[in-house]
């Protein structure tokens, strides 16, 4: 379980593809507290380490994970959020993130105002998710609150520390994310729909 809260960033060092798979190695400054068969969130995927080697690790992500999330599309050189599962007995600063990303979105707006970055982003309702005007939503792995809320979007304001410290500051119209839609809310929208 994740709070959504970014621990750093990882540089994605190699990518090799394995049959259905993805292998990917990352750089970052948290590989040396990290242990084999730890889980940890990138860019809000919960991936498992399987490698560890200097300061880079290594991680494996299946098919299921290549078809739902945007991480057939990550190259050499990007950066990806990272954040290391909570312990018991932490502070919740974010909300409960499980690592299971739901859908990716497409951002289809991004600027500055006043000191602060507002993003909007679309995404196929067919699946039925929803976001509710002051919900939580997770993007990129990012805990956020959403504002704006309309069927098949919704927007998100970043102050400039998140814009900093997350990959927010590479995004821009056309940038394709990881969204996972908060639990509670999807079981409200699960009995709703059994109904």
């Amino acid at each position: 379980m994740f709070t959504g809260i970014i621990e750093t960033l990882g540089i994605v060092q190699e990518i090799k593809k394995e049959q259905n798979n993805l292998h990917l190695t990352l750089a970052s400054s948290i590989t040396s507290a990290l242990k084999i068969d730890q889980s940890i969130a990138h860019n809000g995927i919960c991936l498992t380490v399987v490698a560890i080697q200097n300061n880079e690790y290594t991680v494996t992500a299946i098919h299921e994970t290549v078809l739902k999330t945007n991480i057939s599309s990550w190259k050499i050189n990007d950066e990806v959020n990272l954040e290391r599962a909570m312990k018991l007995g932490d502070r919740l600063d974010g909300h409960i993130v499980q690592g299971h990303v739901d859908q990716v979105a497409t951002c289809i707006e991004a600027y500055e105002t006043n000191g602060s970055w507002y993003y909007t982003f679309e995404y196929d309702t067919t699946l039925n998710n929803i976001t509710i005007e002051k919900g939580s939503i997770t993007v990129n792995g990012v805990s956020l609150t959403v504002v704006n809320s309309e069927k098949n979007k919704f927007s998100v304001a970043i102050i400039p520390y998140t814009y900093k410290h997350t990959n927010f500051h590479n995004f821009e119209i056309g940038t394709v994310v990881n969204l996972e839609f908060d639990v509670i809310g999807k079981y409200v929208t699960r009995l709703h729909s059994l109904h």
